[in-house]
C-alpha cells in the first residue's frame, strides 16, 4: 500500500506526451512506448481472425467444410 501513497504523479508526464503526438497527427493509442508491444498481437489477432473467416467462408461456399482438403 505504500507504493501507492509515496508515487511518483505521472499526469504531467503523460499530459506533455499525448499532447506532443498530437500535434504530430499520431493516434492516441499509439502513443505510449507499451503501444507497439500491446497493439501487435493484438492486430494480429484481429487481422488473422478475418483473414482465416473469409478462407473458410470461401471453402465452405465451394462445398468444403474443412481447413484442407477435400473433405
Amino acid at each position: 500500500m505504500a507504493g501507492f501513497v509515496n508515487r511518483e504523479n505521472r499526469v504531467p508526464h503523460y499530459q506533455k506526451l499525448f499532447q506532443e503526438g498530437g500535434r504530430h497527427s499520431v493516434r492516441q493509442w499509439n502513443q505510449t512506448p507499451k503501444s507497439k508491444v500491446l497493439l501487435r498481437p493484438y492486430l494480429v489477432i484481429l487481422f488473422g481472425g478475418f483473414a482465416g473467416s473469409m478462407y473458410m467462408m470461401g471453402r465452405m461456399v465451394l462445398g468444403h467444410k474443412t481447413w484442407f482438403g477435400k473433405g
